[in-house]
């Protein structure tokens, strides 16, 4: 078990006498990192989490946001690290299931899936195999279920080889008056579970997940891994949809980390009352499974449905229907505990509050005592750097992932995979975008600006599109939290992402935690994954492409000599240190707020294309304009706003934030630079699109045709 000393004190204290082996599995997986939360929840306290169009936040399986005066956009984000570590395709698979779940039980519709994916280089066999089985487990998952995967992110770097992250965004969409809840509200109603049979598979699969990796883990622990199915998760979504719309379900939710135990406890606890569940009644897919077995099983493609007795029969019959295996397992009582019985004879008693909402632990954190190295490199020509960044894997296109993952599905995808964000048709006039983001390197090197800067790439991503953000899902990837310093990046790097969340109004309504990403000692580089989702009018949409010859370039906000961490550092000069670009709050919000407005306000169609700056710099995300298009552009690198000692290297590749890339119509561009200039942000003409090349400075001359060679194939190559 994993229950600490002080655990099993406060356990027994709490029940007046010693548990028995099933109560001590119980609470063993309500008391893990993974169910429990309890380190990480005196930190997540700093989120702002209310708004005037929240309806949910944090605290069920995802968070609700208002979109329409109808309709509600549901969103979730879980990992799915440890399992992928171990078997990748069943674990990038069980881990789609499991945040489709989650938007499901909400009575949300799912209609766009993220992954956003760390690895080791590619050179390295064992990275290819797990990248290429995480990649597929996704595809075939998300693929089989017709749910379109239509963004994300993938970084590559060796401190990620033998501990993968693998992070997944759900996006539902339900109208605001047939969401549901994951609670049991009232005493004598029924729990009734339904879809996949308990199996063996996935138990201890939330320890496993509290635990560091080992060298022994993928032989030990690949029992704790579940076994995905998504035929099973088609049916069971088609019949949960039936059901709701034909039974009135008091809750719902599924069964994920926790199996049974987490599922019945949480919902009972929720609403205040107590569960009494009957052993024998439960699908099982294996003989002779012991309650302990029954009770910690994580089997997939599992709900559980609450509803009034007498619609029992009708429930059941919508799952015989869908020849779904599905039983009436126990009532909701009024006494607050979770009773187990076998045969009608009591097993186990636990009050649900226990299980539920075990006690936080306050740990220490302690900054290490090292400081941000003072870097030095020796220089590299302007046409060498930029190709070689163009063909790192992290810049490098990503078709190869992309390409493989249904995106059209259910025809919702008005912007699909390659742009700065994903953006989705809600109906004839609105839609939203989303994406996701992070950047492992800035957190591990300034884990306050790290951790805000990605919230920020996040938010200028979806704001390049011409959408407003209106929430944000976040993965918290750290290692040990038992460690101060690890606990201490995890705390200032929530800081720095609640200041940019505060900033914007732009509340955190759901997310998780991932602690323990450690293998054999190596911790993996923190990792605050963040989705965002903004509104949008269709008519707003933006895309990144050049769209046209003479069309003028305007850089928005100012470049800084900022490299430290930079993929520039690490991608041509093999470092990975540095003082890490800092977010400054007022400019980052002036900026978004300025190119919102006049997106918003260019009622000719002046402004053709926007683009966020952010890894590799100026000189990476000019040139991704270039390569989509295929069009050239002469760039003046002396009117990049900014400071103006600065040498060519740190104006084209610093990674500053704040900062945006728009082509607007000739004959408006001075009006628009002086409108941005207005509000107080930096803006200049930079240059023109024109032609097949890109010209930087009159000194570099790049065809376009020899940036998309560097950028294009890289990890084909690798993958062939």
């Amino acid at each position: 078990m994993a229950l600490t000393d002080a655990e099993l004190e406060y356990v027994k204290k709490e029940l007046g006498r010693e548990p028995n082996s099933l109560e001590y599995g119980m609470l063993d997986i309500m008391f893990s990192e993974h169910c429990s939360y309890k380190s990480s929840r005196p930190v997540l306290r700093l989120f702002p989490n209310e708004g005037e169009n929240v309806i949910l936040g944090p605290g069920d399986d995802a968070g609700i946001v208002e979109l329409t005066d109808e309709l509600a956009l549901v969103i979730g984000m879980e990992s799915h690290n440890h399992p992928s570590a171990i078997e990748p395709y069943g674990g990038a698979g069980t881990g789609i299931g499991g945040i489709i779940r989650d938007i499901i039980s909400m009575g949300a519709k799912p209609v766009a899936l993220l992954d956003s994916l760390r690895f080791g280089y590619l050179e390295d066999q064992k990275s290819r195999y797990l990248f290429e089985h995480v990649v597929k487990g996704i595809s075939d998952y998300g693929n089989r279920v017709g749910i379109p995967t239509v963004g994300g992110e993938v970084e590559f770097d060796d401190n990620f080889k033998s501990n993968p992250l693998v992070n997944v965004v759900c996006v539902g969409l339900v109208p605001k008056d047939e969401i549901v809840l994951g609670v049991a509200p009232n005493p004598g109603d029924i729990f009734v579970l339904m879809g996949g049979r308990t199996g063996r598979d996935g138990i201890h699969g939330v320890t496993f997940a509290s635990e560091e990796l080992t060298t022994k883990s993928e032989i030990e622990d690949r029992p704790a891994v579940q076994v995905g199915d998504p035929f099973t998760k088609k049916q069971v979504m088609e019949a949960t949809f039936e059901a709701l719309e034909k039974i009135d379900v008091q809750g719902l939710k599924d069964l994920g980390g926790g199996g049974l135990t987490c599922c019945i406890s949480e919902m009972a606890a929720k609403g205040e009352n107590g569960a009494v569940v009957e052993l024998t009644k439960i699908p099982l897919r294996e003989k002779g499974m012991t309650p302990y077995e029954i009770m910690l099983s994580e089997s997939q493609e599992r709900m559980v449905f609450v509803v009034h007795p007498e619609d029992v029969d009708a429930l059941m019959e919508v799952f015989n229907k869908y020849e779904l295996p599905a039983a009436p397992i126990g009532t909701v009582t009024d006494d607050g505990q979770f009773v187990m019985t076998k045969d009608r004879e009591v097993i186990s008693k636990l009050p649900c509050e226990l299980l539920a909402d075990p006690p936080s632990i306050e740990r220490e954190a302690i900054a290490p005592a090292s400081v941000p190295e003072v870097v030095e490199v020796p220089e590299v020509p302007v046409e060498e750097a930029l190709l070689k960044l163009l063909s790192s894997e992290n810049i490098a296109s990503k078709k190869w992932v992309y390409r493989q993952y249904d995106h059209e599905v259910q025809v919702r995808t008005v912007v699909k995979p390659g742009d700065d964000a994903a953006v989705m048709k809600v109906d004839d006039k609105k839609a939203f975008a989303v994406t996701s983001d992070c950047n492992s390197i800035h957190t591990k090197l300034d884990p306050y600006h790290g951790g805000a800067g990605s919230v920020a790439e996040a938010i200028r991503n979806v704001v390049s599109m011409g959408a407003e953000p209106i929430c944000i899902a976040d993965c918290l990837n750290f290692g040990n939290p038992e460690k101060p310093e690890v606990f201490w990046q995890f705390r200032e790097c929530v800081k720095g992402m609640s200041d940019v969340a505060n900033k914007f109004k732009t509340p955190v309504i759901s997310g998780n935690v991932s602690f323990y990403n450690e293998t054999e000692g190596i911790t993996v580089n923190p990792s605050p994954v963040v989705g965002v989702a903004g509104s949008m009018d269709l008519k707003d949409i933006r895309t990144s492409e050049f769209k046209g010859e003479g069309d003028v370039i305007i850089v928005i906000g100012a470049t800084r000599p900022e490299l430290g961490g930079s993929e520039y550092y690490r991608s041509v000069h093999g470092v990975v240190a540095g003082k890490a670009p800092e977010v400054h709050l007022d400019d980052e919000y002036a900026s978004a707020m300025a190119i919102l407005d006049i997106i918003r306000n260019d009622e000719e169609g002046n402004i053709t294309a926007v683009h966020d700056c952010s890894a590799g710099g100026l000189g990476v995300a000019i040139s991704e304009m270039a390569i989509s298009s295929g069009l050239g552009a002469f760039i003046d690198i002396t009117k990049i706003p900014g400071e103006s000692d600065m040498n060519l290297c740190e104006r084209l590749f610093s990674e500053s934030h704040g900062r945006y890339i728009l082509t607007v119509k000739e004959y408006a561009a001075d009006e628009v630079v002086s409108k941005i200039k207005s509000m107080d942000v930096e803006a200049a003409a930079v240059g023109k699109v024109n032609g097949n090349l890109l010209i930087i400075d009159e000194t570099v001359e790049i065809p376009v045709s020899k940036l998309e060679e560097s950028y294009s194939g890289v990890i084909e190559k690798f993958m062939a």
